[in-house]
């Protein structure tokens, strides 16, 4: 087992954990949880996989309450987030409760985000199951719900006592989420490790292969730089900003198309793509650089080509609800150099435009 750290300036700091066989490990959990009243929230695609290996590691000390969502993007809304509510309330849980989060980056950033809120505010420990929440959603404290108009536009920056990332929840992790996840892996070799993208390039055939080892230095690497990223900007005012590097236009992907039609991961490599062809044009980047970072996705089994049925007048209208957006410009994340990311630009409509009418994958 790896131990890193999350190192905050205050005493939220936490670990996160990665290797095998973790989520039986009764010690990990036990010395996080502050009481005997425990909250596992679910889907219904992880419940019959590894619930009850759960119930059993945490024996019988405790009060374990139980919520099972259904499964996907379209779920991550205020009504299925008041079903955590019901139980919580139902159950008659504390402030001293501790809600255990144990599915992909859904069920974390939901769960989180009703810790966040419930008494304002219990603890809660990540257990993530998908790739992507491994190596990204799981760390860092963002937490909420999608709205019909944007992606995670209402939320909260709550962190999480640790981070439990099992490598062999991964063996029931379909192919597709698998690639998914990767992405978020490829960013981080992007915006700020070449050395690790390399590394990728390399290695693409073992990861998707699932070899343990390739996928465990994967794990602990995308971890590393989240947490050095998390620890120096907990709450986004700056370098953290970088880890949404094609996030925007993902971000619009999703909505537009319809949440749950492309997974995260998807989408987000298809805005990274957007991403970079948009840093061409800025001059930042070369051809080379963008047939470079089009092909490390396309190897991840990832899809390059953005969604035909969208307009570029609802990429704008679209990309226009976001975050790092500052009275009313829109602002993205761009490379500067394969390898390095830039702080979020406002960027002129004319040459977003021509990104969104001449980028076709």
């Amino acid at each position: 087992m790896k131990e890193l750290q999350v190192a905050l300036n205050n005493d939220r700091s936490y670990p996160i954990y990665i290797g095998a066989g973790l989520l039986t490990q009764a010690e990990l959990l036990t010395k996080h949880i502050r009481s005997k009243q425990i909250l596992i929230v679910t889907n219904e695609t992880i419940a019959p996989l590894y619930l009850a290996k759960l119930q059993t590691a945490l024996g019988g000390d405790y009060q374990v309450e139980t919520v099972i969502l259904p499964d996907g993007e379209q779920y991550k809304t205020l009504e299925y987030l008041e079903k955590i509510f019901d139980q919580l309330l139902a159950k008659k849980f504390s402030r001293n409760a501790t809600l255990i989060a144990l599915g992909g980056g859904v069920i974390g950033d939901m769960g989180g985000f009703a810790a966040a809120c419930y008494q304002r505010g219990i603890a809660f420990i990540q257990i993530p199951t998908t790739l992507l929440a491994q190596v990204d959603s799981s760390v860092g404290g963002k937490t909420g719900v999608n709205h019909p108009l944007g992606k995670n536009m209402i939320g909260a920056f709550y962190q999480p006592q640790c981070v439990i990332a099992d490598a062999d929840v991964l063996d029931t992790l379909d192919d597709r989420q698998l690639s998914a996840g990767l992405a978020e892996v490829i960013k981080y070799g992007l915006i700020r490790d070449p050395a690790f993208l390399e590394w990728l390039e390399t290695n693409m055939p073992k990861l998707l292969a699932r070899d343990k080892d390739a996928l465990a230095c994967a794990i602990e690497r995308s971890c590393i730089n989240k947490a050095e990223v998390v620890g120096e900007d907990e709450f986004e005012s700056g370098v953290r900003a970088t880890l949404n590097l094609g996030h925007t236009f993902g971000h619009a992907i999703e909505t537009g198309s319809g949440y749950g039609h492309y997974l995260h991961g998807e989408a987000v490599a298809i805005g990274t793509c957007f991403a970079a062809d948009l840093s061409r044009r800025l001059g930042w980047l070369n051809d080379a650089d963008v047939n470079r970072i089009i092909a490390v996705f396309k190897a991840a089994n990832l899809p390059a080509t953005p969604p035909k049925e969208m307009t570029t007048e609802q990429y704008v209208d679209l990309m226009a609800v976001d975050k790092k957006n500052v009275d009313g410009k829109i602002r993205v994340i761009l490379l500067e150099a394969v390898g390095k990311a830039s702080l979020p630009v406002n960027v002129d409509l004319a040459q977003l435009q021509a990104t969104l009418n001449g980028y076709a994958g």
